[in-house]
């Protein structure tokens, strides 16, 4: 007796399980005639579940193939299946028993294709946002900028350091300009991570790189089949990548003209389609964007929009070049030294006195980017850990004479110059030893001591 009611108890309780699945159920026997039809799915065809067992299914669910996969035991699975006007993704899976079919049953994953559309796009969005996030952790192994990484001691870099510092604590719009190579991008991800958002993405995309057909679907994301050459399962853009983050929009004076009152759109509305798509698609994202051309003068010539600019000069962060701040130069170069140095297998490394004034002395047109090149050519050019001023590329002294004037280009400075070339590379290849140096140079030691005066090149390392 205990049996009889513990197997009531337990077949009440399936068949609780079997009304409680949030989706359509149905179960048929080899012929075809249904033995179990589940709430969930008689409300959807609004039908009685009850009133439907032991009738053929092709009697109550129109275009079924449920009876098919009783006879050919193979499954289906995820199909589309069309019922009352609505395409349903469904899945009929054969039961068997000795090898043989003895039911079949049948399930309503999605009750609208809709539903399958919306989560591949959550899929994809995923997907490109852990591809993302790969790229980034592989990045950031080797660097994360953050205020600390923003090396100076002039006053100008210490009061840019404190503006920007006080940027990262709010959401609105930063507009970083200065000429290529002072660090735009070092400042934008330093603003990023000293924010509330630096636990989410940093997106960058430059805008001079994208081909201007193919900068659209970058920023917005494309839908399957929007265009040729799109891919299968569509892309999310940038703008949705960096929900909660922040996206970087570097180079952005280069921005076609068309893409501005978009581009003006998205930052207002915070909302935008894809291409090819009629969904609105919402992100909360802060823009940080970036170039090295004057707006202003743009603007004056009709080559980018007043409201646009308006829109993302709310907070304005100048850097000036190298140049106009000569008291980063060595504090930089030698931060820059030492991790080129430990990039490249070799010992630290540093920066004879003479050498350090040129450094001073010399421009940097082309700023951070340049000081970094010139720094790497020279440690390979050392045949020691000390950078001396022969060391330096001929271009960086050319152009001054021995009082570091500046002189006119002629041969004579052009020979002067290789001549203080050559003479300090001998000189530290052999440690400073004149003699072995003159034999290096294949000159005698007087006439060493005698160039070494005229050149003003010190008698020992300074």
């Amino acid at each position: 007796m205990n049996t009889i009611e513990e197997l009531r108890k337990k077949l009440a309780l399936y068949e609780r399980i079997f009304d409680n699945i949030n989706a359509g159920v149905l179960v048929i026997d080899a012929r075809g005639y249904i033995t179990h039809f589940n709430e969930q799915y008689g409300r959807f065809l609004n039908l009685d579940p009850k009133a439907q067992i032991g009738r053929h299914c092709t009697e109550v669910v129109e275009n079924t193939r449920m009876h098919i996969v009783a006879r050919t035991g193979k499954a289906e699975i995820n199909h589309s299946h069309r019922i009352n006007g609505q395409d349903m993704v469904v899945q009929r899976i054969p039961i068997k028993k000795d090898g043989k079919v003895i039911a079949v049953y049948g399930q309503v994953m999605f009750k609208n294709v809709a539903e399958v559309r919306d989560l591949a796009e959550e899929l994809s969005l995923l997907e490109s946002k852990v591809q993302l996030f790969e790229k980034e952790i592989f990045d950031l192994r080797a660097t994360r900028y953050t205020f600390d990484c923003i090396i100076g001691e002039s006053d100008a870099i210490t009061r840019l350091k404190q503006e920007a510092a006080k940027a990262a604590a709010t959401h609105s719009s930063v507009l970083v300009t200065g000429e290529s190579g002072t660090g735009k991008e070092l400042f934008a991800q330093a603003i990023h991570n000293a924010g509330p958002r630096k636990l989410h993405p940093f997106v960058k995309i430059n805008c001079a790189a994208i081909p201007r057909d193919l900068l659209e679907s970058e920023l917005f994301g494309y839908e399957k089949g929007a265009f040729t050459g799109a891919g299968a399962k569509g892309k999310p853009g940038r703008f949705a990548l960096a929900n909660k983050g922040t996206i970087f929009l570097d180079e952005i004076g280069d921005l076609p003209l068309e893409m501005q009152p978009k581009l003006l759109r998205v930052l207002e509305d915070k909302a935008f389609e894809r291409i090819g798509g009629t969904r609105v698609i919402r992100s909360d994202f802060r823009v940080i964007c970036a170039t090295n051309r004057d707006l202003a003068k743009m603007m004056e010539k009709d080559r980018f929009r007043r409201d646009l600019f308006y829109r993302l000069n709310v907070i304005p962060i100048h850097i000036p070049p190298l140049r106009e701040r000569p008291a980063d130069i060595l504090p930089l170069a030698r931060h820059m030294l030492k991790r080129i140095a430990k990039e490249a297998g070799r010992p630290a490394m540093r920066i004879e006195k003479k050498a350090a004034r040129e450094l001073v002395r010399y421009l940097w047109p082309g700023n951070a980017r340049e000081l970094s090149n010139v720094l790497e050519r020279a440690m390979y050019a050392s045949g020691s850990v000390t950078i001396y001023k022969g060391d330096l590329p001929f271009t960086l002294t050319s152009g001054r004479d021995v009082s570091g004037r500046r002189s006119k280009p002629s041969l004579k400075n052009a020979r002067d110059e290789a001549q203080i070339k050559a003479i300090y590379q001998a000189l530290a290849k052999t440690g400073y030893n004149k003699a072995k140096a003159a034999k290096l140079l294949g000159i005698h030691r007087t006439l060493l001591y005698k160039k070494m005066k005229k050149y003003g090149i010190a008698l020992a390392p300074e």
